[in-house]
């Protein structure tokens, strides 16, 4: 038996016509006819009762033909996803990071189905804002982002969740320390982006600071998380937030990174694609993204 005695069976069936069934299958209907008596001599029934002016369905024919329209959907459905997967090896992914992703990015790559073989990927290194204005603008596939809650016209998957560390001078008496309570920073200046320019970021540590019973002391606008540290450690007094990701990126002795006791405070970490992006790489995204974020909440669970 042949998948194309199923299609033709389900053809003459639909327009219970052998000319209409080959016009619509594109082949002559002698074709037709001697697939289908064929298909009928295999199941060893007959699936049509033919005469010379019409074509009906047997009883036996009336009861295949729901079980053949499944065959063939369930064929288009093979078809589609040998296509998608094809489209998938042969992606080149453009996708917007920022500079503090270190390990993570990693992580992520290594989660792609097939470690990612023939999935090519270009990065482009931007602020949130343009990350976010280009996927919309299809110039980037994906972008990973931070400190958003909605992104009209996108769609954002969780990823993962990165803890804020400390960072103060390594001077600083507090700096001996192995870990640090927000309450034992409440005396000094707080470096961090103001509410218009990040307001998850500076509401996270905001309500958490006040959670403890302190309104934080801000301090100089902030400019940049490297011009910050690079003041911070220049003898400036004040300390800032940052993520464990981006501990490479400090270089400098008279910078201390000291993790954050109690409730850890946490920004989550989004891969946003378009509404309307390509079924395939959205597929694979979307399986990405949830095999990392297993990963990572694998990796916290365990004992250190």
């Amino acid at each position: 038996m042949e998948l194309r005695q199923i299609q033709y069976f389900v053809a003459v069936a639909e327009e219970l016509h052998f000319g209409r069934a080959a016009e619509r299958l594109h082949i002559g209907q002698p074709a037709v006819s001697q697939q289908v008596r064929r298909l009928e001599r295999e199941l060893r029934t007959q699936l049509f009762d033919r005469s010379s002016r019409t074509v009906t369905l047997t009883p036996a024919g009336q009861a295949l033909l729901p079980e053949g329209r499944e065959l063939l959907k369930a064929l288009d459905s093979f078809v589609a996803k040998a296509q998608r997967l094809a489209t998938q090896n042969e992606a080149t992914f453009r996708v917007g990071i920022s500079s503090a992703l270190g390990q993570r990015l990693d992580d992520f790559l290594d989660a792609l189905p097939g470690s990612g073989s023939g999935t090519r990927f270009e990065f482009q290194t931007l602020d949130a804002h343009s990350r976010l204005e280009e996927v919309r603008a299809g110039r980037l596939d994906a972008a990973f982002v931070r400190g958003v809650e909605s992104a009209p016209g996108l769609r954002l998957l969780t990823l993962w969740y990165d803890p804020l560390v400390a960072a103060l001078p390594a001077a600083h008496p507090l700096a001996e320390r192995a870990s640090l309570s927000l309450t034992d920073l409440a005396g000094l200046p707080l470096r961090i982006a103001s509410r218009g320019e990040n307001p998850v970021l500076y509401d996270t540590v905001v309500t958490a600071c006040r959670k403890l019973g302190f309104e934080p002391t801000l301090g100089p606008p902030f400019t940049g998380l490297q011009d910050t540290l690079a003041e911070i450690g220049a003898g400036a007094d004040g300390w800032t937030l940052m993520y464990p990701t981006a501990a490479d990126t400090v270089s400098s002795r008279r910078i201390a990174l000291l993790p954050l006791d109690g409730e850890p405070i946490t920004m989550r970490m989004f891969l946003a694609l378009r509404e309307n992006a390509d079924p395939a790489r959205l597929e694979l995204l979307t399986a990405t993204a949830a095999r990392v974020r297993r990963k990572i909440a694998e990796e916290n669970r365990r004992p250190a």
